[in-house]
């Protein structure tokens, strides 16, 4: 099914000034982020434990409500939830997204990357990664923006950023604190815990986590599947963008990731920024 073009204009238009104009008086929740990063699990969760609506890929309505979308940073943005995840594997999730149709109305967005990028075979994810990050990080398309610029563009500017990974680990603990810090408020308990229930992953998806369905949105909901797709070339391409990001954020403790496993024909003396220049 692919949504008209002109109401889904209309529909980011309408969300754009309800964000950044008026989401200090309903109020709205924001929750903003690259996409494939959890910010819909995010979205589900704490709309139904605030009990305000959350319009997914509908127009929303003009009261309070969870405005989930993909939101740079402004001063008058209030309670914004920041979602990130690994970009390593939001390269490997945006990748299905973008080339293979699934149940959230990609079918657009599908056509759009398979001309822009037409590779023989699709399914070969470790040989067309490289050039899908490239395009990703040096055109900013589709987007117009890229996993590192998201990152850079909100952190520090939040008391609070929500990790996936942190999610995946301990959903409750991980949504309190950002409830608690992000609005200032305690939490109860047994209401987030039932959210949370409700919103699993085994429940959304009937499937157990890492069991893949490729023409699903919900795809897999693992953390480090970047380690079964990315070449020694992803890892160097993704490091020189962004490797930093993933130190800052704590993913990696510094650069070593990029050299492991790295080609036997690969001097041991060549350093990491002369390997991807």
């Amino acid at each position: 099914m692919i949504r008209n073009p002109f109401i889904s204009k209309f529909e980011h238009i309408l969300r754009l000034l309800m964000v950044h104009y008026s989401s200090g008086r309903f109020p709205l929740y924001i929750v903003t982020e690259h996409p494939k990063s959890g910010g819909s699990w995010f979205s589900q969760i704490l709309g139904d434990y605030l009990d305000v609506p959350f319009p997914r890929n509908q127009i929303p309505p003009l009261n309070s409500c969870i405005m989930h979308g993909h939101y740079g940073y402004a001063p008058r943005i209030n309670n914004p939830f920041v979602i990130v995840r690994d970009g390593r594997d939001v390269m490997i999730s945006w990748y299905y997204h973008c080339f293979f149709i699934n149940d959230r109305y990609n079918e657009r967005l599908v056509q759009r990357m398979r001309q822009a990028l037409p590779f023989s075979n699709y399914d070969n994810i470790e040989k067309n990664l490289p050039d899908f990050m490239r395009y990703h990080f040096e055109k900013c398309k589709p987007l117009g923006f890229h996993w590192g610029a998201f990152v850079d563009n909100w952190y520090g500017k939040v008391p609070y950023l929500v990790l996936y990974e942190r999610m995946l680990a301990d959903p409750y603990a991980e949504v309190s604190m950002a409830i608690k810090k992000v609005l200032n408020v305690e939490v109860n308990e047994e209401k987030l815990a039932g959210a949370i229930s409700k919103f699993s992953f085994e429940k959304l998806s009937g499937r157990h986590q890492g069991e893949e369905k490729k023409s699903s949105f919900l795809r897999k909901g693992i953390a480090g599947d970047w380690k079964n797709h990315f070449s020694w070339e992803s890892k160097t391409i993704f490091h020189k963008y962004a490797g930093d990001k993933l130190v800052l954020l704590g993913y990696e403790p510094d650069d070593s990731w990029v050299l492991q496993d790295r080609p036997s024909c690969m001097t041991n003396g060549i350093k990491i920024a002369s390997e991807i220049e």
